[in-house]
């Protein structure tokens, strides 16, 4: 849900109260919220060539921000701007204290740097663009938001998801903690679903997430649905199983997505959930194919009736893209 327009010259406000939203869930409560607005993102940049010159082997990017019509759009942008000054550098900038004095410029606090894990590897140059920012969860004084991000240096290109948590201050939001996603390592062997999951042009896989397809922990009922989806939409995916809260943000239920039964969902045909302009009879009818598919839980920025039980759901925090959990 980016834009290419230069951020910093862009201030946003951040006051006022909102109301509580659960993170990524089983089921939430439904509840009425502000109609979020943004535009699809710009174009992302290729992979560089090995064999450029560290010079011109990364890409340009674009600087990313939320829409004004978002919920509480400055908790998006303070996340993504902790991690764009952590993720991208130039030539001869790289290395802990130079993040770190990236970080205190902002205003954020320098040891936040000391979280960063995947999001500064070793390298003297670094471009970073951001994807994508949901929410993990939002409340009326802390939040989590999840910046979806690829990253190139020299010769290398890869990225993460980091879960960037933050509490309500003045002048504007605080962040208190990264978590970077965690894929871990690729199995030796994946089942057919899973390979014609990364094979399928029509789901498209961030960095954190593709890892976690060829981890070998996401669940088949998962990768069933993904591709029962993709006959009918090209999805972007945000989240699968890595770079989420543990929780579902602000109770102590285990979320769905850490356990390898659930994904998110930003962007339908190429129009982002969270834009306005995008069609509900689109996201409604994605969110109903997703159940149809097997989802016992769907979240998204509209409730609908129907379903088994408590099959559909509606809050803040899923205004801005599709969420849908699986038993096993």
């Amino acid at each position: 849900m980016g834009h290419p327009v230069d951020r910093r010259a862009v201030l946003l406000g951040v006051g006022g109260l909102l109301i509580g939203a659960a993170g990524c869930s089983e089921t939430s409560k439904t509840q009425a919220g502000p109609s979020p607005s943004t535009s699809s993102p710009p174009a992302l940049p290729s992979a560089p060539s090995p064999s450029a010159s560290a010079s011109s082997a990364l890409p340009a990017t674009t600087v990313w921000r939320p829409n004004r019509d978002d919920v509480e759009p400055g908790v998006k942008l303070r996340a993504v701007q902790v991690v764009e000054a952590i993720g991208a550098w130039g030539a001869g900038q790289g290395g802990v204290a130079a993040a770190r004095k990236r970080v205190a410029a902002l205003g954020a606090a320098g040891a936040l740097v000391d979280q960063a894990g995947a999001l500064l590897p070793a390298a003297d140059e670094a471009a970073l663009q951001v994807v994508d920012a949901q929410y993990g969860g939002i409340l009326a004084d802390s939040a989590s938001v999840l910046v979806v991000c690829r990253q190139w240096t020299p010769g290398h290109a890869g990225g993460t998801t980091v879960d960037v948590r933050l509490s309500r201050a003045q002048p504007r939001w605080r962040v208190t903690a990264l978590h970077p996603a965690r894929p871990g390592g690729a199995a030796k062997s994946l089942p057919g679903a899973a390979r014609q999951v990364l094979a399928d042009s029509r789901i498209v896989l961030p960095p954190a997430a593709g890892a976690d397809i060829r981890s070998g922990n996401v669940h088949a009922s998962v990768l069933r649905a993904l591709l029962d989806l993709a006959g009918t939409y090209r999805m972007y995916v945000s989240v699968v199983r890595s770079g989420h809260p543990l929780d579902v943000f602000g109770t102590s239920r285990p979320s769905d997505h850490p356990l390898g039964r659930a994904f998110d969902v930003w962007q339908i045909n190429g129009h982002a959930v969270v834009d306005p302009g995008t069609s509900r009879r689109l996201v409604e009818s994605f969110m109903r194919d997703a159940a149809a598919a097997g989802s016992y839980n769907v979240g998204g920025p509209v409730q609908l009736s129907g379903g088994s039980g408590n099959q559909f759901f509606s809050d803040n925090t899923h205004h801005d893209h599709v969420h849908a959990g699986f038993t096993a």
